[in-house]
């Protein structure tokens, strides 16, 4: 039987998926038993030629050569539009089998989605590192099936430090914003990088909130978005950045993460918080950078922010089987340590973390991996928080923009927070 792999771009995916999803059935194929699995994934890719569908194709070739009788489509969409289009696909009843985003939690409380052991063999569902299962629970069963990891730390170009006279990174954020003024003296375009726009705000907010001492919730999980601790870090934000001019000519709202690390990349940027894959970027243009944990109010936070990106299967269309046989290959060893090596992911397997801290070639990525048992996790368990964090992503930049309030921006997203709480 001839292979057939699909990997579509999903450039004007908003105009094209739905209706490529609209006619699938359970058992599609050639009606000789053949099955079509169809995957919604984001794209961890920093260009065309490093496009996850360039990964998923090399994973769809080789399980379609074991496995002939299963095909599988992949549809691959940036993260500034994945979460959202995958949401109006289920509420179309045209949801594909297997999404690959952000938040889970939501469709598991619809119960759209098949638990990981009705998918997965025991090896590989027990390979998982035990932090990520436990955030992958809604009521003590696991729906979302983590697919890539990574803590976040503050990468800074050693040569505009030296250039403008600085010896070391700001270990306080007094020192943040002194060193951010040298910067912005000496000609830097953005002294301290601020990226709040839609593509991955909610991170942004939350790596401050944490070097503020709090974060989304309080500890029995409910979100206190508006504390008295958030307020103030977000107050200090603008006043001692964003109003001094200290964050480059893009207002941090309309500024999103990928376009901060290709001006990081071309040399504009003296500071920003970035995750695994910036390495790779930055030493491809010759960037000579270091990289420390943010700093804290008055020195090193207590805790800086984790994040899983997961897997989810939806049962709308069948396909049980097929679907676990496919992530199953997906979860070997082989292709979590391929996708991992391929964008400077942590990864999201005992089998490949062991792997990794063995080999040499790793070992920038083990000043992520050290953060990662104390790093603190978006509230995935939170059925509410897809919404709460598109809330975020919408909202969050206006807390920093010329004339708001922080303290009245964060409000209005913590009383939409509480009402989609009280939906759940």
């Amino acid at each position: 039987m001839q292979r057939r792999t699909h990997i579509l771009i999903a450039a004007g995916a908003a105009l094209g998926l739905t209706a490529t999803l609209a006619g699938c059935g359970v058992g599609i194929g050639t009606g000789s038993g053949e099955v079509t699995l169809r995957l919604v994934a984001a794209d961890y890719g920093a260009t065309s030629e490093n496009s996850s569908e360039r990964y998923w194709a090399d994973v769809v070739d080789k399980f379609e050569a074991a496995n002939p009788d299963i095909k599988v489509e992949v549809t691959v969409m940036s993260w500034s539009k994945v979460d959202a289009e995958v949401a109006k696909m289920v509420k179309a009843d045209e949801a594909p089998d297997m999404a690959q985003i952000g938040a889970y939690s939501e469709y598991a409380a619809q119960d759209k989605l098949y638990a990981a052991d009705e998918l997965l063999s025991v090896p590989t569902q027990g390979d998982f590192l035990a932090s990520l299962t436990s955030a992958g629970e809604v009521n003590r069963i696991q729906y979302g099936m983590p697919f890539a990891s990574s803590t976040r730390l503050m990468f800074y170009n050693k040569t505009l430090f030296a250039d403008a006279g600085i010896t070391k990174p700001p270990r306080t954020w007094d020192e943040l914003a002194a060193d951010a003024e040298l910067l912005k003296d000496n000609g830097v375009t953005y002294p301290f990088a601020l990226p709040l726009g839609k593509e991955e705000a909610q991170a942004e907010t939350l790596m401050w909130l944490l070097a503020g001492g709090d974060g989304y919730t309080d500890q029995v999980g409910t979100y206190n978005i508006d504390s008295d601790a958030n307020k103030r870090t977000f107050g200090w934000l603008k006043s001692h950045l964003v109003d001094k001019g200290l964050v480059g000519p893009v207002a941090p709202g309309k500024l999103d993460r990928q376009k901060a690390f290709d001006a990081f990349t071309a040399g504009n940027v003296g500071m920003l918080n970035g995750h695994p894959t910036l390495i790779a970027q930055a030493k491809k243009k010759d960037v000579d950078f270091g990289m420390v944990p943010l700093p804290g109010r008055n020195g090193a936070a207590k805790s800086t922010m984790g994040v899983a990106d997961w897997m989810m299967a939806f049962k709308q269309n069948g396909h049980r089987d097929e679907i676990g046989a496919f992530l199953d290959f997906v979860y070997s060893k082989e292709n979590v340590l391929a996708f991992s090596d391929r964008y400077n992911i942590l990864p999201v397997t005992n089998s490949a973390v062991d792997e990794m801290l063995a080999d040499k070639r790793y070992s920038e990525l083990s000043k992520f991996l050290e953060e990662l048992p104390t790093s603190q996790l978006y509230p995935v368990g939170n059925t509410s928080w897809a919404e709460v964090s598109r809330t975020i992503k919408d909202e969050i930049g206006k807390a920093v923009a010329p004339g708001s309030s922080p303290e009245g921006i964060l409000t209005d997203i913590q009383n939409k927070a509480k009402a989609a709480e009280a939906a759940e």
